[in-house]
């Protein structure tokens, strides 16, 4: 018995799958271009005005890979926006869930607990202060 080469469509088929999954982790890695980033902030990072943040809303700042809730007047929390799962930095923030859209992966932005996998763990806490009429995430200086 003798085995023939694959089609051409096989190879041409399998050569776009190869193509597309390297896309999908190009994608995942945050933009980093393969660098292991910190998920958090390692020092403190100066987001603006506080303001910028309703109250009862969340705003993304993807650049900076946080995501700031402001619960009530002066009252914020922040959360790492890098997914828990592959890395990917979360894409948007609607009805209160924090979603990444490299995976599907949602977390509430209240708390960061996970709504959704496949990630399994929630996004880490990021320390977050009003400075001088500034917006502040990440460690004391």
């Amino acid at each position: 018995m003798t085995s023939q080469p694959p089609a051409r469509r096989t190879v041409l088929r399998g050569a776009a799958l190869a193509g597309a999954a390297g896309l999908g982790v190009a994608a995942c890695d945050g933009g980093a271009g393969g660098s292991k980033v910190p998920p958090t902030p390692t020092a403190p990072v100066d987001l603006g005005a506080p303001g910028d943040v309703p109250v009862g809303g969340t705003k993304l700042y993807r650049e900076d890979r946080v995501v700031v809730t402001r619960l009530a007047k002066g009252e914020y929390k922040a959360f790492g926006a890098v997914c828990t799962h592959a890395g990917c930095v979360v894409s948007s923030v609607e009805d209160e869930r924090i979603r990444c859209s490299c995976h599907g992966s949602e977390f509430d932005a209240k708390t960061g607990k996970v709504l959704a996998g496949p990630a399994v763990a929630p996004l880490p806490s990021v320390p977050v202060r009003t400075e001088g009429g500034r917006l502040i995430v990440g460690p004391e200086a």
